[in-house]
């Protein structure tokens, strides 16, 4: 068995932010679940997150998390040591390897967290650290090791000398360690130091052999103390879902110009053109064409799909559908195979049927449209009194003629065609044409009497 701590009680005053900083997104998780996230392939028995400042936010935030998390309270944040000091009555009858994590290191891929636990199984040594190589180490705590990886010291970033400072390994904060000897030392650290706190590299001093695990891409390692640190990680984080997907076959043709989340799923001959953002549990199926210019978010999208400079949320959209340019689906909305929903033409909590058109200029709301309908120009569903709306139900085949105004609650049937400049009140029957706007006047030889 094995347990994993995540440190978890800072503020973060650096993000200068009233939220914890385990707290900010990266992406579509925060901080903290992108740790928990990476310890996934080690599957531990348990996870304990060690919560101080806004504890109750923390505890909030992991509640719906998929697996059982204990929290343990660190009412006093006085460093990573003193931290795991409180860790002591919650694994009492604990007798395995216990590996530690800092709670902003949202870039550790799972793989390296198996191998950090592999080598110090298979070392046998009280602890077992992960360390890198950076091109520039400043602010990180420094790890000295022989030529055989064992450890000789670690020294914070404040308290290094001028010529400690020059060693460009640093100390990770991914740790893991056989619990028994660990909970021996933890009672023996001290805060002499310029910070006054208890580290927990200090426990680590106390041992005779420590393995130092060195990660091949630094970039896993990297913290996140401030915004800058936040975005540079964001861009780390898009350029290996991108490159994921482009060797699965999908084509991105800019590809700095894209984001997507890492809960999207693409199939491959899928295109994304520049400036798309792909978010949430949004599934994407061959043939589609995403872009250029548009945003999906927590959306179905078939096969052979085209979606042009628009926004699309919440939505189902079927095989063989046009999207755009310039479209606003709102959710939910599900759109039908062969549909064409066009130029500023925007749905709310509506369904279309299949090789139904509303090409533009209209608005659709809390509508339920049949197959083979074609919604004119600058047609609007009026589903709103102030106080609630209405629904709007058109039968297959019905032709909605340019500028007309569907006053809800309202039902048309099939095979109906409205008269252009129509305002529609009242229910209409299968296989009529409906004709609702005033007679035009002419009276020849008019003009104002102030010309």
């Amino acid at each position: 068995m094995v347990a994993v701590a995540i440190l978890a009680a800072g503020r973060g005053t650096r993000m200068k932010s009233d939220l914890p900083k385990v707290l900010h997104q990266l992406g579509s998780r925060s901080l903290v679940e992108r740790v928990l996230g990476s310890t996934t392939a080690i599957a531990p028995s348990r996870r304990l997150v060690i919560v101080g400042y806004q504890a109750d936010s923390v505890r909030e935030a992991l509640a719906d998390y998929p697996d059982e998390i204990e929290f343990v309270d660190q009412t006093e944040q006085l460093g990573t040591g003193h931290a795991i000091q409180q860790l002591i009555p919650s694994l009492e009858n604990f007798d395995d390897d216990l590996i530690v994590l800092n709670g902003d290191l949202p870039l550790l891929r799972p793989e390296t967290l198996s191998l950090l636990l592999e080598t110090h199984r298979a070392k046998g040594n009280p602890a077992t650290l992960l360390a890198a190589h950076v091109p520039d180490p400043t602010g990180y705590g420094r790890v000295f090791c022989d030529e055989n990886q064992i450890l000789t010291e670690i020294v914070e970033d404040r308290d290094c000398t001028p010529e400690q400072r020059l060693n460009d390994r640093m100390n990770a904060g991914a740790y893991c360690f056989r619990w028994k000897d660990l909970v021996q030392v933890l009672p023996k650290l001290n805060s002499n130091n310029e910070q006054k706190e208890y580290y927990i590299t200090d426990a680590i001093n106390f041992f005779d052999a420590v393995t130092v695990v060195d990660v091949p891409d630094y970039q896993e390692v990297l913290g996140i103390n401030d915004r800058a640190q936040l975005a540079d990680a964001y861009a780390i984080l898009q350029k290996r879902i991108r490159d994921r997907w482009m060797r699965e076959g999908v084509t991105i043709i800019d590809p700095n110009s894209v984001t997507i989340d890492d809960t999207v799923e693409l199939e491959a001959n899928v295109t994304i053109e520049p400036q798309t953002h792909l978010r949430g549990k949004t599934t994407i199926k061959t043939g589609s064409r995403i872009g250029p210019g548009s945003l999906i978010e927590d959306s179905q999208i078939g096969e052979n799909v085209t979606v042009l400079f628009s926004v699309v949320a919440g939505s189902v959209i079927h095989d063989n559908a046009q999207i755009g340019p310039y479209s606003h689906l709102r959710a939910p909305v599900e759109i039908g195979q062969g549909c064409r929903v066009g130029n500023f033409v925007e749905l709310k909590n509506t369904k279309l049927g299949e090789k139904t058109n509303a090409a533009h200029l209209s608005y659709l709301g809390n509508a339920t449209i049949g197959n083979r309908v074609n919604i004119g120009a600058g047609t609007i569903t009026v589903n709103y009194d102030g106080v609630k709306k209405y629904p709007t139900t058109i039968g297959d085949r019905t032709k909605i003629g340019s500028n007309n105004c569907l006053v809800a609650p309202i039902t048309i049937g099939e095979d109906v065609t409205t008269a252009a400049g129509s305002t529609i009140t009242e229910d209409l029957p299968n296989d009529c044409l409906a004709i609702a706007r005033a007679r035009q006047v002419v009276k020849p030889g008019w003009k104002r009497k102030d010309q």
